[in-house]
């Protein structure tokens, strides 16, 4: 997502290594999930979004109608367009079909962009949730709508997954004056994974392969026409035309997509030069077979990666500071002694506004079926919350109006967790330990509760369709509510717990006194020999004790 327009280098995609917003998702064909679900993810990393859970109702529409269509980003009116009959219910971004669909841009080539056109980005997605049943479908309104109305974005990566199928599609506009869109989409296998963070990765298209891609027709033949490509069809990539690989889009893009990949293929080490920014190197595959069948707690801790574990490790240099933090703050670029530098973009970044992991299973009723496990803020320290698609409402702690960007709110889970994210980055490895513990209470609760509202739920749904739905509304917006409750109370412990630099004593849960009933002394920790050491680098002989 991309909430400022990126600074062009010598091509869009290259801009996502500065200051412009970026996103990732990641991927999980049904074979490859530990329970036969579809799953993929989403961080809406925006430093001007506020962290809210969208709602459109399941609504009937006379003949004629008309909606608006408003730029995702800037809220600017970019035209009408003629309503469908009848919308599906859509909660965040998913909807009662378990359909689901979610982005990253890439940007591509600046001449590609039409700003004359009608449908952005995320009104694509929106619009198309509203509108849709199926993947398949949904690349077919998508298409559609920007053959019919103009595409005025840049380029993006979508992942569209339904309860069966997951698939990437990659769009880019046709520059100025030009109606439309080039695309083309991949269906992952079901026995895969694959992600997207911000750099275009589709390049060779299986054009025989009917059932698992679908492209535009004039998709090779358009980059010959602008001088993008000369060769023979089965030679051309279309990340090579529209968005080819640079520095830039390696070490801050398909590096996180190689540290998620790394996870569940030892392989994955030899693309490490790739990665650093060597395009000359072997590119990393769309998707690979993991070593082992993914959970849905290990794609929601997959958002929460800092590059732990690898060359990359954000926790490992002296930009972590005194307590090892996996932070930088922005700019990405920075210059010593007209040297310039970067800072690593990992998927968990502080910026994000919401994040999601939708799920999609087949073997349950559609209503039932789909759960959006959202959370707010940095996906690090955030908690995934189930709502189930078919919900007829949101939880009141995830709308505007309780609380927004300039405005805070103690009920408010996006200021909630802001605030707790932003008292554990000053003192991360302290902090994160405390926070974990209650992020696992809060998720392996969540988590137990499905499989007990599954049931419940199937069993009313049965003879009540109607009553199961405001039973599911029922569990998803009091879940986020009590998550939310719980989580400013961890916010509350953490400031008194570390007021000061100190660290408070504690036994039996419960922060000691002594035995008068005052607060014991606490304990002092310092920083660690690393950090001294850095300390008296610094600072000479200035601070040298003399006895």
């Amino acid at each position: 997502m991309k909430k400022i327009h990126v600074i062009f280098f010598s091509f869009v995609c290259a801009a996502l290594y500065t200051d412009a917003t970026a996103c990732t998702g990641l991927i999980v064909g049904r074979k490859a999930s530990a329970d036969g679900s579809v799953m993929i993810s989403y961080a809406a990393d925006s430093h001007t979004l506020y962290g809210e859970m969208y709602h459109w109702p399941a609504k009937d529409y006379p003949a004629g109608a008309m909606m608006e269509v408003v730029e995702w980003d800037t809220g600017k009116p970019l035209g009408r367009i003629p309503q469908v009959a009848h919308t599906c219910n859509v909660v965040g971004n998913m909807n009662e079909y378990q359909l689901a669909i979610t982005e990253s841009t890439f940007g591509g080539r600046d001449e590609l962009v039409d700003s004359t056109g009608l449908i952005d980005y995320g009104s694509l997605i929106y619009i198309t949730l509203q509108r849709a049943r199926s993947a398949r479908e949904a690349i077919g309104v998508m298409t559609a709508l920007v053959a019919d109305y103009g595409y005025c974005s840049s380029g993006e990566s979508f992942s569209i997954a339904d309860k069966n199928e997951a698939w990437i599609m990659e769009m880019v506009g046709r520059g100025a004056g030009r109606k439309g869109a080039l695309w083309v989409a991949i269906r992952i296998p079901d026995d895969c994974i694959s992600a997207h963070a911000n750099q275009s990765r589709i390049r060779r298209i299986p054009f025989d392969d009917r059932d698992g891609c679908l492209y535009s027709p004039d998709v090779v033949s358009f980059a010959r026409s602008q001088g993008y490509f000369e060769g023979k069809d089965k030679d051309f990539s279309f990340a090579g035309a529209y968005c080819p690989y640079d520095f830039g889009g390696l070490r801050a893009c398909e590096a996180r997509v190689w540290s998620f990949f790394s996870k569940y293929d030892a392989g994955m080490s030899k693309y490490e030069d790739f990665i650093l920014g060597d395009a000359s190197k072997e590119p990393m595959p769309l998707y690979i077979k993991p070593s082992r069948k993914l959970s849905v707690r290990d794609v929601q801790n997959g958002m929460r990666d800092h590059f732990e574990g690898t060359a990359l490790d954000m926790t490992k240099d002296a930009g972590a500071g005194a307590y090892k933090s996996p932070y930088r703050w922005r700019p990405m670029h920075f210059k010593v002694d007209g040297q310039e530098y970067l800072n690593e973009r990992a998927i968990a970044t502080q910026q994000t506004g919401f994040v999601i992991v939708p799920q999609m299973r087949s073997w349950l009723p559609d209503a039932i079926g789909g759960i959006l496990w959202f959370g707010v803020d940095d996906a690090d320290m955030t908690v995934f919350n189930p709502v189930y698609s078919s919900s007829l409402q949101t939880p009141e702690a995830y709308r505007v109006g309780n609380g927004d960007m300039y405005e805070f709110s103690w009920t408010s889970a996006f200021w909630i967790h802001n605030w707790v994210a932003n008292m554990a980055y000053g003192k991360y490895d302290f902090m994160i330990r405390d926070i974990r513990i209650v992020q696992k209470e809060l998720e392996d609760r969540h988590e137990q509760s499905v499989a007990a509202i599954d049931k419940a739920a199937s069993e009313l749904y049965a003879v009540n369709p109607d009553e199961a739905l405001r039973f599911l509304t029922w569990f998803s917006t009091s879940t986020a509510e009590t998550s939310v409750a719980r989580w400013k109370k961890l916010g509350e412990y953490l400031l008194v717990k570390y007021i000061d630099g100190n660290v408070k004593k504690e036994a039996d849960g419960r922060f000691k006194r002594n035995p008068y009933g005052m607060p014991a002394s606490p304990d002092f920790p310092g920083y660690d020999e690393d950090f001294y050491r850095a300390i008296v680098k610094s600072a000479g002989d200035k601070l040298k004790v003399n006895n």
